[in-house]
């Protein structure tokens, strides 16, 4: 299976990356752009068949190492390959 996994800052949590690209957009023109928030987006590829195994799996894969949990929210899509 394949999970499409994004990750995001919580609310609140400061973006200075955000904050960057918000000034970037501006100074190429796009005025009308506000609150830029940056994020990260993973996809990986799960050698298991079962959906139910296949989301545990995940989930563990993004609370151990691929998402800051105390800082980032994470969401993900499952895919049968």
């Amino acid at each position: 299976m394949k999970a499409r996994i994004t990750i995001t800052l919580k609310p609140g949590v400061l973006d200075p990356q955000g904050k960057a690209i918000q000034g970037a957009l501006h100074a190429l023109g796009f005025g009308s752009v506000d609150g830029v928030r940056q994020g990260k987006y993973i996809e990986v590829e799960v050698a298991e068949s079962d959906p139910a195994r296949a989301r545990a799996e995940v989930e563990r894969m993004c609370e151990q190492l691929l998402a800051n949990t105390i800082i980032e929210n994470y969401a993900y899509e499952l895919e049968a390959a």
